[in-house]
Parts: C-alpha cells; structure tokens; sequence
C-alpha cells in the first residue's frame, strides 16, 4: 500500500447485524458479520438486547476485519459508521467505538445514511447501474423509491405512509403461527403454494407512495372468519396463504415501481435493502424487466441484508469529497435520505 491508497474501515449497527469491512481505493475486501440469535424467542428484536449484543461482538467482528484485510489499523485513512437511521441503542454502540478508534489513530471520521448505503451496495461489484436510475429499497424499516442522480445525490420519489413492506411480511407471518423472522418462512412456504388460491386487497395511494399496513388487516380477519369454520385452516393451506401474501405484496411494490418509470422515463432499474432477497420478489421483477426491456440490478444476497460493505462503498465516495464529520456528531434514530 502507498501513501495514496485509500483505505476505510466501516462499522455498521443499526439494527440486530454487528458488521465490519476494509475497503481499499473502492475495492471491498470483506465484509465481517456477526448475527444475533438472542432476538427468536421474543418474536422481534428487542433493542436493549440489540445495544448489548452489539458491544460484545464489535470488537472482535472489527479485530477479523483488519486481520482478513491484510492491512494494520495504522494504515487507515478514515472510519466509517452508520449514523441513522435505526435503533438508537444499537447506533450508539457503533458511533461510539468509531469515535475513540478515529480519536486514537488521528484519522476522520466519515458518517453515512444506511439507507443511501444499501442503495451504494450496488457499486461494491460489476454490473453496476448507470445513472440516473430508480431504486426500489425495501426492508424491515423503509420502503421507499429512490431516483440516484449521482452516488451521493439521490432524491426520494415514494415511501410507505406507514408499515414497511418487510414490516408486513414478518407481521403476516406471524399471524400465520410463523416464528421470527417470518418473512424467509413466507418466502420458503410460497414457492409450494398457489399464488392466486386467495385474493387479499392490492392498497392504492396517490402519486407513488405505499401503504402496507391494510393487507395485515385483511389477512387477519380472513384467518379469523376461516378458523371458525376450520380450525385447521392455517395449517392445511399454508403453501398457498404464503403464496398469496407474497403475491399481493410484490404486486403493491411493483404497480408503484411501473408507476414511476413512466413517470421518469428511466429504464435502469434496482433493488436493495433485506427484503430484496426474497425470491418472489426477484423473479417477478425479473420477468417485468424482460418485458418491459429495463436494465435490472440486483446485489449478491449478502449485500441485501444490513452489512458493512455497503457503508464502507458510502464511505469511499464521502472520502473523495472530504465530507468528513466531528466528534460532536450524534446518531439518530430518524434520518432522512
């Protein structure tokens, strides 16, 4: 390495994934996490357990990631972290340990939005999107239409007005008996079932905004009018209601997607954020795309979920223009992209 080489460690700990990646001159050399089970049996991530199980696995997932690089910590040129938006005990964790460890090598400190990063994860390997391009983002948090001008300049064009999509698949699973996290288990349980055995109610919102919150309704008082007849219900179509959920969810997602490429006259097309990883969704939107002739990207599975890799990619181009923050900077739990 020479003096001229850019290198980033990047820290991510919004949520429930303890995450690390090095980052050299724009090329990810790994990308370290660490999960925390501690969050099944409750049915959702608590946040208290989230903060704590983040200061015990920071350091070492931080430790793997210098080490698997093959560069020391004296050769960094800045730290990175997720500033927002997420738990706030869990951004604490990570803001705090990017501080002291910036403070003691006397290299900036570089803050990044975790939801502008999930959208820069498609930069972390080739094919890489052209701008300008729409990015539909989709987690358990956000679900929003993105229109990327540049890497840093992006203008959101629709969001949810309540439940995010990756909200309402967990939400719908649990009402199904599914555990946590339910929205994999409708995934898995719908590629055996009948997409259009039952139809739930497909939410219109003006201009291209999302509302997810309805289908939870409609689903449970479906259930509720079908257990009284056949309290076996769930049980015997469960292939076809995870079908069915799926169905109409990746439907809402996409009539506003549709919406929105008209609108733009934009033809590069992607998707990020955890909820892209659901193979419904993939190969729906896949298939739109041939039709439609849209340029598609979509991230490695491992970029989806909340990793590090995206924020060190953040991070590299906030470096480039030497957007750099203080010691005084603070995490916040809602930040807008």
């Amino acid at each position: 390495m020479s003096n001229r080489d850019i290198s980033i460690l990047a820290i991510e700990s919004s949520c429930d994934e303890t995450s690390a990646s090095i980052i050299v001159n724009g090329k990810v050399l790994n990308n370290i996490v660490a999960t925390q089970s501690v969050h099944e049996k409750y049915g959702g991530v608590v946040p208290e357990l989230a903060s704590r199980a983040h200061q015990e696995n920071l350091i070492p997932v931080v430790q793997e990631a210098i080490l698997s690089s093959g560069i020391s910590k004296d050769q960094l040129s800045a730290i990175a972290f997720t500033r927002g938006p997420g738990l706030m005990g869990s951004l604490l964790v990570g803001v705090s340990f990017a501080k002291a460890f910036a403070t003691a090598l006397k290299i900036p400190l570089i803050e990044v939005n975790h939801m502008q990063a999930h959208i820069l994860a498609h930069f972390i390997e080739d094919p890489k999107p052209s701008f300008p391009f729409i990015c539909l983002t989709v987690s358990g948090g956000h679900t929003q239409l993105v229109l990327v001008k540049d890497h840093l300049e992006m203008e959101v064009i629709g969001e949810t007005q309540d439940d995010a999509v990756g909200e309402a698949f967990d939400k719908t699973a649990k009402l199904l008996g599914l555990p946590y996290p339910g929205g994999p288990l409708i995934d898995r349980y719908a590629k055996e079932g009948n997409p259009k055995a039952f139809k739930f109610p497909v939410t219109r919102m003006p201009g291209l905004n999302y509302s997810f919150s309805g289908i939870k309704t409609a689903v449970l008082y479906f259930l509720r009018d079908q257990l009284k007849e056949n309290p076996n219900f769930i049980t015997e179509n469960l292939a076809d209601l995870c079908a069915s959920i799926q169905y109409t969810l990746v439907e809402m997602l996409l009539i506003k997607l549709k919406e929105a490429v008209k609108q733009y006259g934009v033809k590069e097309i992607a998707i990020a954020g955890g909820v892209s990883a659901n193979s419904g969704l993939r190969e729906t939107l896949a298939a739109l795309a041939r039709r439609k002739g849209w340029n598609l990207y979509v991230p490695k599975f491992e970029y989806c979920t909340d990793n590090a890799a995206m924020i060190a990619m953040a991070a590299f181009y906030k470096y480039q223009r030497n957007e750099f923050v203080g010691l005084d900077v603070t995490p916040l739990a809602k930040m807008k992209l």
